[in-house]
């Protein structure tokens, strides 16, 4: 067992943790922050992103012990103060960005990293950004709309796939 301390969605936590357990069995179970989805635990889907340290990490291949120390951020600190959805947020449910919404976390953190790496990506950029971000629902086009949207572009030029 190991002690780790990290600041979770601005929240300092301290918790004893074995050595294998991983990024989201520690959200999710220690914690009890649910928004970080477990969806295949071999990082091809992406359900599970986070922030630590303001990038963008699949949880499911990463250790707790390694964010000793470390800035973590998931979904549920997402919305704005007054509890309303950000920008991101607002342009997935105004763009039809989810269906399921199994899959909209992880694509909701994704979509975060890339706007702050990137604040006015081309339609392409947005879909490769989202290859590791698997959606079995939407087929991507409301998502990459939502993405557009949320960094202030038009979206009527964004093509159907």
């Amino acid at each position: 067992m190991a002690e780790v301390t990290m600041v979770v969605n601005g929240k300092s936590v301290t918790r004893s943790v074995s050595g294998n357990t991983l990024m989201t069995e520690f959200l999710r179970e220690e914690l009890r922050l649910t928004g970080t989805h477990v969806g295949c635990d071999t990082s091809q889907c992406g359900a599970c992103v986070i922030h630590v340290n303001g990038e963008a990490v699949k949880s499911c291949t990463m250790f707790a012990a390694e964010a000793n120390g470390a800035e973590v951020s998931t979904i549920e600190d997402q919305a704005n103060a007054d509890g309303s959805l950000n920008a991101i947020q607002q342009a997935f449910q105004d763009h039809h960005g989810l269906q399921c919404g199994f899959c909209t976390p992880g694509m909701v953190m994704s979509a975060t990293a890339l706007l702050k790496e990137n604040p006015k990506p081309t339609e392409a950029e947005v879909r490769d950004y989202l290859e590791g971000n698997i959606c079995r629902c939407t087929g991507y086009h409301n998502i990459v709309k939502a993405i557009m949207a949320a960094s202030g572009q038009d979206v009527t030029a964004v093509a159907a796939e």
